[in-house]
């Protein structure tokens, strides 16, 4: 049974999804402090979140069961990131429940700044009648400029040329076709958009690149009278630098729905001056988007805890359920082989991994393999727990330089992943191929080609190819009572004499004076013990 913990208002519907799945028990408790957060936290497998809720490293810190955190809603900037992905969580939004109903209060916020509705409301409630003090200006033949051409910006554009505006956007990501679909003349530079527009809105997440990033120094550049609106994210827009434009003239009036500190201090300039329009973060505030939030955050944390399936994250790569079947054996190939390569250097500092995937393998989401892969490798090695999703943080955290690369040819087997460690004393190498999508084998290791089965208890040893090796060793197992299952030869040159490594499966675990006996036999070089999942076993972070 998952438990899900709610610790903010959700919509009844999307309590009711999660309350008839079954394997999902739900825990509301809202009004916690954050020390109260962090203890009912310790009992849960995921939680959902909207504004209320602020997960810090201090909250995220030493959650063992904590699995999946879903922000009923986009903006996630209450949700530590870096914390949560050190720590293993995966962090999901959800993107499209309030796109339309935070479009639509943006185009209000809009058309209210340009025909000053909100002063013009307060002077009939105060007995005035003013109608030459709040002549306003009309919409139709400016031009609108759309910073961030996500869903939101997207929505905003479209209505905005409904209302017969000229539209430009800035998005780095966005190709040329989708804006031009859409009727948006697209810049790729901020700053030459911002010169040639009437009404700037803002549509971007609140990251380091775009704190602040509408200051003065770009407010300076803007045409006189310009218009701001933003119903994205407090603290896009410089606040002070703002007000300051506002109070000289430069800029005509702002409308804001979302402030850099929530509520906005009662001293703040900008609540107090005319030419500001402000709601209390209303984007989101409709019937509709409250269920649909609710809604899509209830489907995605039981898809996730019930399936494995990644929606819509915000720290790592998403993955559908149908996607996830297909590349489990590729993950768990990629595991294994980070397993096997941690265990046989088990002390020497690693300072780069490559992986190679070829054939098959060159399809399958690379990112997703390289995480498994560093989670297997980093097992055992750190107080942390990696995962597929704090691996390849944790790697780099610790100077691990990890790359990958592709290759659609087939060579000898339909797939295989080769992992190169490298490190202090050398390189070490293993290559490892599926035949089915059940049976995964390890093919290579170093220069020797072999064909062992990459799971259980693993006896690698190294030796001189002479005859009679074979034997004496089968005869001292036999002595200790360790049953052989499976055992693969791999020669250095394809020719007696040489140096050469074999791998044995066991069924049972050898003694130490098994391995000791082994270990002194004169030809043999090097005894090493691995120990992998048994074959079939579960990933451990699904």
């Amino acid at each position: 049974m998952h438990r899900v913990l709610i610790t903010d208002n959700l919509s009844p519907a999307g309590l009711r999804v999660l309350e008839e799945t079954d394997g999902i028990e739900v825990d509301v408790r809202s009004g916690l402090s954050p020390e109260q957060v962090r203890e009912a936290l310790h009992e849960a497998d995921g939680i959902i979140i909207r504004s209320g809720t602020k997960l810090t490293p201090e909250l995220l810190a030493g959650q063992p069961r904590l699995k999946v955190i879903v922000r009923a809603g986009v903006g996630v900037d209450n949700i530590d990131l870096a914390a949560a992905t050190r720590e293993g969580i995966v962090v999901m939004n959800t993107p499209a429940g309030n796109t339309t109903s935070t479009a639509e209060h943006t185009i209000a916020m809009m058309m209210a700044l340009s025909r000053n509705i909100g002063p013009a409301s307060q002077s009939m409630r105060e007995g005035r009648w003013d109608r030459k003090k709040y002549t306003g200006t009309q919409l139709a033949g400016k031009t609108v400029g759309v910073m961030g051409l996500g869903r939101i910006g997207q929505s905003v554009a479209r209505r905005c040329r409904g209302l017969e505006m000229t539209v430009l956007g800035y998005d780095p990501f966005i190709s040329e076709e989708k804006a031009a679909e859409q009727g948006i003349e697209l810049y790729r530079d901020l700053d030459e958009m911002i010169t040639k527009v009437d009404y700037l809105t803002v549509h971007t997440p609140l990251t380091d690149e775009t704190r602040g990033v509408i200051n003065a120094a770009r407010i300076a550049t803007m045409r006189q009278g310009v218009r701001i609106i933003n119903c994205a994210r407090g603290g896009i827009v410089d606040e002070n630098d703002l007000a300051d434009a506002i109070e000289s003239g430069h800029v005509a009036g702002a409308a804001l729905d979302v402030y850099s500190s929530e509520p906005p201090p009662e001293d703040s300039r900008l609540r107090s001056l005319p030419q500001v329009l402000c709601t209390p973060h209303l984007g989101a505030s409709t019937d509709e988007a409250q269920e649909q939030v609710a809604l899509e955050a209830a489907e995605i944390i039981t898809a996730y805890l019930l399936r494995g399936e990644i929606r819509y994250a915000v720290n790592m790569a998403p993955i559908a359920a149908s996607e996830l079947e297909a590349v489990r054996p590729y993950l768990d190939l990629a595991h294994r082989l980070g397993l096997l390569l941690s265990q046989l250097n088990k002390s020497h500092a690693i300072s780069k991994a490559d992986l190679l995937f070829r054939g098959d393998a060159a399809s399958k989401p690379a990112k997703l393999m390289l995480n498994a892969f560093t989670s297997g490798l980093l097992s055992g090695a750190l107080e942390e727990s990696p995962n597929i999703i704090n691996a390849e943080m944790l790697a780099r955290e610790r100077g691990i330089e990890l790359t990958e690369s592709t290759s659609s040819e087939l060579g000898a087997f339909s797939t295989m992943i080769a992992a190169t460690v490298h490190t202090d004393q050398g390189e070490l190498t293993a290559a490892g191929t599926m035949f089915g999508n059940e049976f995964l084998r390890l093919v290579r290791l170093d220069n020797y080609q072999m064909d062992a089965y990459l799971d259980g208890l693993m006896l690698l040893y190294r030796h001189r190819d002479v005859p009679g090796l074979i034997g004496a060793i089968g005869t001292v197992f036999g002595k200790h009572q360790v049953n052989i299952s499976h055992m693969a030869l791999g020669r250095e040159k394809n020719e007696p004499g040489g140096d050469a490594i074999a791998v044995l499966n066991l069924d049972n675990e050898p003694s130490q004076a098994a391995m000791d006996e082994v270990q002194a036999h004169p030809d043999v070089t090097g005894v090493q013990l691995v120990k992998l999942p048994e074959a079939g076993a579960p990933l451990p972070w699904l």
